[in-house]
């Protein structure tokens, strides 16, 4: 196995790690991952998503908190990777997120990274920044924090 595929995840990887499935599961792939230290997650977006029939139809903007919660998948991911075998299908709640800002809509067809970075990690308790971007534009960036638990 190369280097390179040794730091990315496919999407059964991914829901062998996290318990999200359709229609929250909002990370695809993950491009990049550094244990212990950063991951970028893939979603890609489309129209056929639920959330679209009613936010809104004839503007289809994906909502902002799905975003955030696409930075809080990218981030149980790397934890669950940083912590092994022993912390797959485990939950991570957030705890806190702060500074969420929404720089520009995500709409259908676009394809967002989602890069996640380790502020710190207490015990069970992790802390990250995220910033998600299309087209290397940031479309929204939070600070957040979650804990593992069983």
């Amino acid at each position: 196995m190369s280097d390179a595929e040794l730091n990315t995840l496919d999407i059964t990887r991914i829901m062998d790690m996290i318990p999200h499935r359709y229609p929250i599961l909002l990370v695809d792939r993950i491009v990049e991952l550094e244990e212990g230290e950063r991951a970028v997650g893939l979603k890609n977006v489309t129209f056929n998503e639920p959330h679209f029939q009613g936010h809104f139809p004839a503007a289809p903007v994906m909502p902002g908190v799905l975003i955030v919660e696409a930075m809080a998948q990218t981030a149980a991911i790397l934890v669950v990777k940083t912590l092994g075998e022993a912390a797959e299908g485990k939950l991570v709640y957030f705890m806190t997120i702060d500074n969420a800002r929404f720089r520009k809509p995500v709409t259908p067809g676009d394809s967002v990274y989602i890069e996640v970075t380790k502020v710190r990690s207490r015990g069970m308790v992790w802390k990250f920044d995220g910033v998600a971007r299309v087209n290397d534009q940031v479309v929204a960036e939070a600070t957040f924090s979650a804990m593992i638990r069983d």
